[in-house]
C-alpha cells in the first residue's frame, strides 16, 4: 500500500471554517457505515495529496501547528494523535495528558470525540486502544470527510506514528483522469478494508461523483460525460467485476 506512505500541504488562507467546525452534511453510525459512505472518497483524496507532496521529508511544529515538507512547504496542520510502536497503541491527542498541547491544535480531534460520543462510535471516543495500522488510516480518512480536507498523514517519528490532517486548494486541484482514478480507488478501498457491501460502497462513490447509475440484478451501470463503469457484485453484495470505457 504505498499510497499510504504520502504526505500533505497547505497553502496560506483561512482554515477556520475547516477546522473546527464538522461538516454536518456527512453522517455515519459505525465504521463500516462511513467506509461505505465516504471511503473511496477519502482514499481518492491521498492520491491528489500524494501528487503534491510524495517523496518530500516532513517535519512538525506543534506550537506553531505547522507542518513543512522539503525545505518550504509550510502549512497548517490538525493533529488527532499518535499511534505508539512499542505498544501498539493509538491515543488521541485529547488523551495525551503529559503533552500539554493547545487545544487548538486538536479541534478536529475534540469535535470527533463529541460525534463519537453522539453516535456511540468507540474509535472515536477511547481515549487508548490496542490500534492496527488500518485503524490510523481509517481515523484519517474519517477527519478528512468529516472537516471536507484534502487528505490526511501519517508521520512516523521513530517511536511512534502522528496522524495529522490538512485542508489546501492546490490539492484540492490536482488534475488526474477521473476513469483510471475510480477504477483503482475502488478496488485498493475494498481490499484494503473488510467492507460489508461493496455495492452500497460502489454506488455511494459513483452517485457522490455525478453518475448516473442503472441497475440491473447485481450489475449496475454507471455513466458520465461519456465516461461507462460497469460493476457486478455477488450475492453477498461483493465486488466480483469492475470494467467499462472512457470517452
Amino acid at each position: 500500500m504505498g499510497l499510504f506512505n504520502n504526505l500533505f500541504k497547505k497553502k496560506e488562507e483561512n482554515t477556520e471554517s475547516t477546522t473546527n467546525q464538522q461538516n454536518n452534511s456527512k453522517h455515519f453510525v459505525s465504521e463500516n457505515d462511513f467506509l461505505e459512505k465516504y471511503g473511496a472518497l477519502a482514499l481518492e483524496k491521498q492520491r491528489n495529496l500524494f501528487e503534491i507532496t510524495g517523496g518530500l521529508s516532513w517535519n512538525v511544529d506543534m506550537d506553531k501547528e505547522e507542518i513543512t515538507f522539503g525545505d518550504n512547504l509550510t502549512f497548517p496542520m490538525q493533529v488527532l494523535g499518535s499511534f505508539s510502536h512499542s505498544s501498539e497503541t493509538w491515543l488521541w491527542l485529547w488523551e495525551n495528558k503529559a503533552g500539554g498541547y493547545a487545544e487548538s491544535v486538536m479541534k478536529q480531534a475534540l469535535l470527533l470525540k463529541q460525534y463519537g460520543e453522539e453516535n456511540n462510535i468507540d474509535l472515536l471516543t477511547v481515549g487508548k486502544f490496542d490500534a492496527v495500522p488500518n485503524d490510523l488510516h481509517l481515523i484519517g480518512m474519517i477527519a478528512t470527510e468529516m472537516f471536507d480536507g484534502s487528505g490526511y498523514y501519517l508521520g512516523n517519528y521513530g517511536q511512534g506514528t502522528m496522524v495529522v490532517t490538512i485542508k489546501s486548494d492546490r490539492i484540492d486541484k490536482v488534475e488526474s483522469e477521473e476513469f483510471s482514478r475510480i477504477t483503482t480507488v475502488f478496488p485498493e478501498l475494498i481490499s484494503t478494508f473488510e467492507i460489508q457491501n461493496h455495492k452500497n460502497a460502489f454506488t455511494h462513490y459513483l452517485s457522490q461523483k455525478g453518475y448516473e447509475l442503472t441497475s440491473n440484478g447485481n450489475e449496475i451501470k454507471a455513466e458520465k460525460n461519456g465516461n461507462t463503469i460497469n460493476a457486478v457484485f455477488n450475492e453477498d453484495n461483493l465486488l466480483t467485476n469492475l470494467n467499462g470505457n472512457n470517452s
